[in-house]
């Protein structure tokens, strides 16, 4: 387990740019509704399922039995990894979380990616900037999550020392906000 997370750490580009991001201004100004399959009155759950970029996301939370998790009230903060992302991750620990005997192993990656509440890209910009230029974010499962601005995008560094730069910012959803991710978060393991 710890040689997987250690694969997947390494995965994750060092860099903390990447070629095609939105800009947190982009997403104060803008409206990112409808992107990727999403509408603002569906719920989580329901755009991730019907999301073409996130099949791999919406598989995994399937698998890990959080589907419902997010088709709940919420509401939910989800930083969402693209399928792009989840090539990233080595197959052979990718095929690993599909198995039904490591659910808990893969819930734990996934609700990595959740935060509780709402918390737009302004919020997120905001709450960073009155933390001195790093926040640490809360997960649905209580572990801890870094953000902080990289240029004019979001920057989250996970407990194991993996990047991911937000993407696409503020997706509205009828429970919550997706702010989609290029890179699959892990937790300390």
């Amino acid at each position: 387990m710890t040689a997987a997370a250690l694969g997947l750490a390494a995965c994750s580009s060092e860099s903390e740019t990447t070629g095609e991001t939105a800009t947190v201004g982009d997403a104060i100004g803008g409206d990112a509704a409808g992107v990727g399959g999403m509408a603002g009155d569906r719920t989580i759950a329901d755009n991730i399922a019907a999301s073409p970029d996130h099949s791999s996301f919406a598989a995994a939370l399937r698998q890990a039995g959080l589907a419902a998790t997010l088709a709940g009230t919420g509401p939910f903060t989800v930083f969402a990894p693209t399928d792009a992302a989840f090539t990233q991750v080595p197959p052979v620990t990718r095929d690993g979380w599909m198995r039904p005997a490591q659910q808990s192993v893969l819930a734990g990656v996934l609700n990595y990616h959740i935060v509780p509440g709402k918390l737009t890209a302004a919020d997120l910009a905001a709450q960073i900037d009155a933390a001195g230029g790093q926040l640490t974010l809360k997960t649905v499962d209580n572990q801890e999550l870094t953000a902080r601005k990289s240029g004019d995008s979001i920057l989250l560094t996970s407990a194991s020392g993996n990047k991911a730069i937000v993407t696409q910012p503020d997706v509205e959803q009828a429970n919550g906000v997706v702010h989609v991710v290029d890179a699959v978060l892990l937790p300390r393991m």
